[in-house]
């Protein structure tokens, strides 16, 4: 009897609608260069890189001890999704408002902004997200089917939503939109009128807002604001937050979102079917972070204020760059138009030539064409360094 060969176009269609995040494509690109004995500055992905606070590592720890290593509820313990919405509500300013039921934990919020996509979009829906932005909204989406509407962000308002045009890309079959603030890729932040009047469309025509607020910790300016706390909003958001970015807890893959108890059901069924749980010692430190001091949380935030200053004020020296203050997070997101269109192909360069690792802005949507992505998560003598090799080889640049 004759052997079939495998075929090898055995992969589903709907992966050609995945897209990827370019920053681990680099990451791995920098480390075989490292390999190799070059040295190479590491701006290029979103990580802290300070370690996780001692009293959140020893309550890891003294779980692993006490055997805190079983299968739990696909939602999350109890005990931390409590926490977490103690937290979430005295942080938002609306003490007493979110309830374990309203929690949902997951691996990172990356999960969680995949499981609720996945709750809440049928083919033909629409979803509406900045552009450029965090890669994860428009795969997911694009995945399920549903039509992807990005809106562009306005340098001239520090990378601020194109309210007007948002305004006239809401339909009937929009179904969510999409807010990171503090943002990524830019450092953006929207205002108190820029949330007020997203808010008043949202209830308008009858769409979820999605508000990825990984970086609500990472906020220089005022009060963080979320779009939550808007009198009429708060059923009608669906919060992403988690530990990576505020506690440097990134390799522990922690994450949770807080929506209306009804969403928080489907989603935990989509948590069941895919990664089951969350490990138990993990949960147990969030809890610690939640609960214990705040003060390495802003001692981190006030280094990244530093790093923020030095490297902006450093690339607006350099001939054919300009780059707006960030407001959050720990991007900078200078426009190198004058110099190439082809960011891509700048970033390829400065990573093998400079030894600069970093991001083209088109990886992040088309309206990042022009622009490049630096995380300043990075110690100030390896800035000076990225900023001494950017300004040496941008020059010899031929794109």
């Amino acid at each position: 009897m004759a052997v079939i060969a495998p075929s090898a176009d055995r992969i589903c269609e709907a992966v050609s609608r995945l897209g990827s995040e370019s920053a681990f494509e680099v990451l791995a690109r920098a480390r075989a260069l490292e390999a190799r004995g070059r040295t190479i500055v590491h701006m290029e992905i979103g990580e802290p890189d300070f370690d996780t606070p001692e009293h959140i590592k020893e309550a890891g720890a003294q779980a692993i001890r006490d055997n805190c290593s079983h299968y739990t509820p696909s939602a999350g313990i109890v005990e931390l999704r409590d926490a977490i919405a103690e937290y979430a509500g005295r942080f938002r300013k609306m003490p007493g408002v979110f309830k374990r039921e309203n929690v949902v934990v997951g691996p990172g919020a990356k999960p969680l902004i995949w499981n609720t996509l996945c709750a809440l979009l049928s083919a033909g829906d629409e979803l509406i997200y900045a552009d450029p932005a965090y890669p994860a909204y428009a795969s997911c989406a694009s995945y399920l089917q549903a039509k992807v509407t990005p809106i562009p962000l306005l340098e001239s308002k520090n990378f601020r939503l194109d309210l007007d045009e948002l305004e006239s890309k809401v339909s009937d079959r929009t179904k969510v939109l999409v807010i990171n603030t503090p943002h990524n890729p830019t450092g953006g932040v929207l205002l108190r009128s820029d949330l007020q009047r997203i808010a008043e469309l949202a209830k308008r025509h009858d769409f979820l807002v999605l508000s990825d607020e990984i970086y609500s910790r990472n906020f220089y300016q005022g009060e963080f604001l979320s779009i939550s706390e808007l009198p009429g909003m708060r059923e009608r958001t669906i919060i992403v937050d988690g530990f990576s970015k505020a506690y440097a807890m990134t390799g522990w893959r922690l994450g949770y979102a807080l929506m209306p108890e009804h969403l928080a059901t489907v989603v935990t069924l989509f948590n069941n079917n895919t990664f089951s749980c969350v490990a138990t010692f993990v949960q147990m430190a969030g809890i610690a972070a939640l609960q214990g001091p705040d003060e390495p949380v802003q001692r981190m935030n006030a280094t990244f204020r530093e790093r923020r200053d030095r490297l902006v004020n450093g690339l607006n020296r350099i001939a054919n760059v300009s780059c707006t203050m960030p407001e959050g997070a720990f991007y900078a997101f200078p426009n190198v138009s004058k110099a190439t269109l082809d960011d891509k192909g700048l970033a390829t360069f400065m990573l093998e030539e400079a030894g600069v690792a970093c991001l083209g802005g088109s990886s992040f949507g088309k309206a990042g064409k022009g622009y490049l992505r630096f995380s300043y998560a990075t110690s100030l003598e390896q800035i000076d360094l990225a900023l001494e090799r950017i300004a040496e080889h941008l020059p010899r640049f031929k794109g």
